[in-house]
């Protein structure tokens, strides 16, 4: 529970500072604020974080798992979506989640540049001299966020769990000091308080108070993205036990300072503390802002994991960081390319008042794909197909109904994590696609069994001595670099082994599942080693297990060569697939996505490659 304290609720524990601020703004176009539009802003987002975070959320969606692990990706991987053949419905739910996952790289750009930029404002309360060292000051955070990484979730969870705890503690004893000074807020528990504002207000100004109260529940999709970190039971007992309460005193206690003194709507949350609390606070506030970003990031390791070995996403190297828990991970590429993204969105908004123009449009469609997926989910497991109609429309009605709103913020800056998103969304799918294509080409290319070992008993080559391995992408056909190697070289060793490491749909394969050895000839053994989306492939240690098992019998595991096809990919006219710019495109990320000997984490010094070239 403490670390789930410090990575997956961060974000969502900071929207104190800037959402209830966001939306009494949004309810006051005319600069009047009245007690019933503070009320009915607070009753919105009291009731946004039940409907949404309580029982959709940590309630529904937490169920969807598949064998404890969350997100699009394990969404995907339950519907058998990355099997699916082009035009069926099942194509259409993976462009979909494909789609989503690329939503929370947009949303991650944005979260970490808008929690640490709404804490240090703070300074400007009472100094208002300070602002120009905001933006500096804001970077000089973020890049020292990025660079602890390294370290792991695990050692993060680990300092900012205690923090946080302390975090929360704070936000409610200022709630609460907030609701002593004007009890009468209390009846914005009434849902209908919100429903009376928000029809008064009109259509315009309606909309606008939805997509800023919408601000108090962005976060709250890493509930489910960081399951798989710390499990669904301590998310639960968090949320319900500690963070919610501490929210709703908070976003209670600001509105009720609001209600006795409408002019502190720049700054409500900095105003509920005494005077000489304002720089401890601020500083308090930039520590928590710190930890906010962390669920974003850490969540886009684990769906970036997830996405390589569900083979849509090229091969990036992955650093574990814990030898005890398998999901705490780095990937160095996503780190770098998220904290540009991040460092870029602080200097061209400049303020978290503009920031807020761009968050929340890339959050709500995510949260509307994650509600429609989970849905399929409860309809493949067999539960009544009405109930489930009535209970995940009722969500997708919320979902849509605050994406709808927040779609009139997109000419304010909703276009940035859009276009981020879109632009992730676009390589996913290019990278599916030439995969695609060199599959079939492989297919083409690739000698059937009997008609290799025909040609073997009909011309036999010179026989080497030891052990061959050589890696295949299929469970069924000789090899490519195996059939170069016998044309060229008119030998071929004594045993050869054909592997095929193969991800299944789970997050992890069990030891007595993983190794499967079939003898398609004597001394020639095809060996099928089975992983979940959530491990890391390694070649070697399949093999010798393998052996140790007596699946394989006369091999020393530690005198093997490996031969590994290097295939250069030719985009050409000539083969029908995609527009040639775009296998271009496929053909740079297949030069620069990570070697297949590192992948397969296969000590350099036993690795042959093999060059081929493959026309897409």
């Amino acid at each position: 529970m403490l670390g789930a304290l410090g990575v997956v609720y961060g974000d969502i524990g900071t929207s104190p500072l800037y959402a209830l601020r966001e939306a009494v703004r949004a309810a006051s176009p005319d600069g009047m604020l009245p007690p019933n539009a503070v009320l009915g802003v607070v009753s919105l987002i009291l009731w946004a974080l039940i409907l949404i975070i309580s029982l959709k959320y940590a309630i529904l969606i937490l169920r969807a798992d598949n064998r404890g692990e969350g997100g699009i990706v394990a969404m995907l991987a339950l519907l058998h979506a990355r099997r699916a053949r082009p035009g069926t419905w099942r194509a259409m739910l993976l462009v979909v989640g494909l789609v989503g996952a690329a939503l929370l790289y947009g949303d991650g750009a944005i979260t970490p540049a808008i929690s640490v930029l709404s804490a240090i404002e703070g300074l400007k309360v009472d100094a208002p001299g300070l602002a120009p060292l905001v933006l500096p000051l804001t970077a000089a955070v973020l890049i020292g966020l990025f660079l602890m990484q390294r370290k792991g979730t695990g050692y993060i969870g680990g300092i900012f769990g205690p923090i946080m705890l302390g975090w929360f503690a704070v936000l409610a004893l200022l709630g609460i000091r907030g609701i002593l000074l004007s009890p009468s807020v209390l009846a914005a528990i009434n849902p209908l308080m919100a429903l009376d504002f928000l029809l008064s207000a009109g259509p315009g100004v309606s909309f606008a108070i939805l997509g800023a109260a919408f601000l108090a529940v962005t976060g709250g999709e890493a509930m489910y993205a960081d399951m798989g970190h710390f499990g669904r039971v301590p998310i639960r007992l968090s949320w319900f036990c500690l963070v919610l309460p501490a929210l709703v005193l908070n976003y209670f206690g600001q509105a009720a300072l609001l209600i006795n003194h409408p002019e502190f709507a720049e700054s409500p949350f900095y105003q509920l503390a005494p005077d000489w609390a304002h720089y401890p606070l601020v500083a308090f506030a930039t520590v928590a802002t710190v930890i906010a970003s962390q669920a974003i990031i850490s969540g886009a390791f684990s769906l970036t994991q997830q996405a390589i070995q569900l083979g849509l996403c090229p091969g990036l190297h992955i650093q574990h960081t814990a030898s005890h828990e398998i999901g705490q991970i780095f990937v160095p590429m996503v780190n770098w390319l998220l904290a540009v993204a991040t460092l870029g969105a602080v200097f061209f908004f400049r303020s978290s008042d503009a920031l807020a123009g761009a968050y929340g449009i890339a959050v709500s469609m995510l949260m509307a794909i994650t509600t429609l997926l989970a849905a399929m989910i409860a309809l493949r497991w067999g539960y009544n197909p009405l109930l489930v109609i009535a209970v995940n429309g009722f969500f997708l009605l919320v979902d849509l109904i605050f994406f709808a709103a927040n779609t009139t913020k997109l000419f304010e800056g909703g276009w940035f994590p859009l276009l981020l998103a879109a632009a992730v969304a676009f390589l996913m799918l290019t990278w599916r696609r030439g995969q695609n294509l060199v599959q079939a080409a492989r297919a083409h290319m690739r000698q059937p069994e009997a008609e290799f070992l025909d040609a073997l008993a009909r011309n036999p080559p010179i026989r080497l001595p030891g052990t061959a391995v050589y890696l295949t992408a299929s469970p069924r056909g000789i090899p490519l670099p195996l059939t170069n190697f016998v044309r060229h070289n008119h030998a071929l060793h004594e045993r050869l082994l054909l592997v095929t490491a193969l991800v299944e749909e789970v997050p992890r394969v069990s030891d007595e599942h993983r190794v499967e050895v079939t003898e398609i000839a004597p001394n020639v053994c095809r060996v099928v080693l089975r992983y979940g989306f959530m491990e890391s492939p390694c070649i070697p240690d399949g093999v010798r297990q393998a052996i140790e098992r007596g699946l394989i019998a006369g091999i020393d595991a530690d005198d093997l060569s490996y031969y590994i096809g290097r295939e250069t990919i030719i985009p050409t006219e000539r083969v029908r697939g995609m527009a040639v710019w775009r296998e271009a495109l496929f053909a740079f990320m297949q030069r620069n996505a990570e070697r297949s000997a590192a992948y397969f984490q296969i000590p350099a010094r036993q690795v042959v490659e093999v060059g081929t070239e493959i026309e897409i």
